[in-house]
């Protein structure tokens, strides 16, 4: 779209992304996933290394220290699922971007060239996500801000509602991961195994 916002170095369309990092972690005994390290490093750091392309980067979790600035909020109330915590990243950046990422923070091999595939696949729809190889949709996507703004809901509605009713109205392209990109660690069990 010829009126999207710019990238200020004229790089194309900008970019900008959310961080969901502020669940229960019911299977894990309520941890603090974002601090959960694989290879030495958190998955908050990994999640944001994976976002390196991105104008501005809100995390929606505690606040900690990263090696790149970051916004840190949270919703309010708190833990109200997926689509509270994109809307409320999404109302947190100083400008609303072209396209909109996000990405739970427990999605360790979710990378920039993960990013960049989504990007491009989104191209002619008003958003892309990730699939694993059973097909299901992760959490790991890119959307189209002006049409994500088109069909939120109110903030009473937005809190406790499933990802794939507030994206029913939009084109979705699904992009299929490559390797273990769709993994996500859901248990002590799913952490191990990305060690292995």
């Amino acid at each position: 779209m010829d009126n999207e916002p710019q990238h200020p170095t004229g790089a194309g369309p900008a970019f900008s992304a959310v961080v969901l990092a502020g669940g229960t972690a019911a299977r894990m005994g309520g941890v603090d996933k974002a601090g959960l390290e694989v290879a030495g490093r958190t998955l908050l750091a990994l999640a944001l290394e994976a976002l390196v392309d991105a104008d501005e980067v809100v995390v929606v979790g505690p606040t900690v220290p990263t090696e790149r600035p970051v916004t840190f909020v949270r919703e309010d109330p708190p833990l109200g699922g997926p689509v509270d915590g994109l809307l409320t990243g999404r109302d947190a950046l100083a400008q609303p971007p072209a396209w909109l990422g996000v990405l739970a923070v427990d999605m360790p091999r979710v990378t920039a060239y993960t990013f960049r595939r989504l990007r491009e696949a989104a191209t002619g729809y008003d958003a892309a996500l990730l699939v694993d190889g059973s097909g299901r949709r992760q959490l790991a996507g890119v959307v189209r801000t002006a049409r994500l703004d088109a069909v939120r809901p109110d903030r009473e509605g937005q809190h406790g509602m499933a990802l794939h009713r507030l994206l029913a109205p939009l084109t979705v392209a699904e992009v299929e991961a490559e390797g273990d990109e769709g993994r996500d660690v859901d248990t002590w069990a799913d952490l191990r195994d990305l060690h292995g």
